[in-house]
């Protein structure tokens, strides 16, 4: 229901000022839920609300990226987010594994073990390398430094999503979000990423005026 109507604000040109506006409550409450240092005290967080707005309102703000500057409906921004968001994921793993696994210095030991700050930046730089090739293609509708921009944007909040989900499920003792994926850890791992930093993204994109 939300993307839908989302999609008709768009198709009608209704301003949807007032949706962006639970964008950073939300991102915030989940960012702070990761520093807690009590497991009762993670117990006590608004879960039982927070995944209709950390889940429905991020997939329903797409429909604000699926309309180039003309008004025109194209899926070409969409896609380069998560474009951004999977060289992300493949940079962290592969400078993870080369350079982080052994010797390398952990990002956030608690929550996510085999995460490390040499894999982190791993990451940053593979993002950031292919928002310059999406620019060059003409897939990014926007200058080369919003497109990087957005590329730290996608993978720093992205990580902090990607350790958010890993917090909830340590907290409910589950090792994987769902079984449609089996290997996967669940569909839900597919876009923990995406659920925080698509939001940011979309505010920072209405704060260059792209839409």
């Amino acid at each position: 229901m939300g993307f839908f109507l989302f999609w008709l604000m768009m198709h009608y040109h209704i301003e949807p000022v007032w949706f962006l506006l639970l964008i950073f409550p939300t991102v915030a409450i989940w960012i702070s839920l990761l520093y807690i240092k009590r497991s009762k005290d993670y117990a006590k967080s608004p879960y039982l609300f927070i995944p209709i707005l950390s889940i429905a309102l991020p997939f329903a703000l797409i429909n604000l990226l699926a309309f180039d500057p003309a008004g025109n409906y194209t899926g070409k921004t969409v896609l380069s987010l998560f474009f951004l968001l999977w060289a992300s994921d493949v940079g962290a793993f592969l400078f993870g594994m080369s350079f982080g696994q052994k010797n390398g210095h952990k990002l956030f030991p608690s929550l996510s073990p085999k995460k490390s700050w040499e894999g982190y930046f791993g990451g940053l730089f593979s993002a950031l390398f292919a928002a310059y090739l999406l620019y060059r293609i003409g897939w990014l509708f926007i200058p080369l430094i919003h497109a990087l921009i957005i590329a730290i944007l996608l993978h720093v909040f992205g990580v902090w999503g990607d350790l958010a989900e890993s917090q909830l499920k340590r907290h409910f003792n589950i090792k994987d979000s769902g079984s449609m994926m089996p290997g996967h850890g669940g569909l839900l791992d597919r876009f923990d990423s995406a659920l925080l930093a698509i939001p940011i993204v979309i505010s920072y994109l209405k704060f260059i005026s792209f839409f």
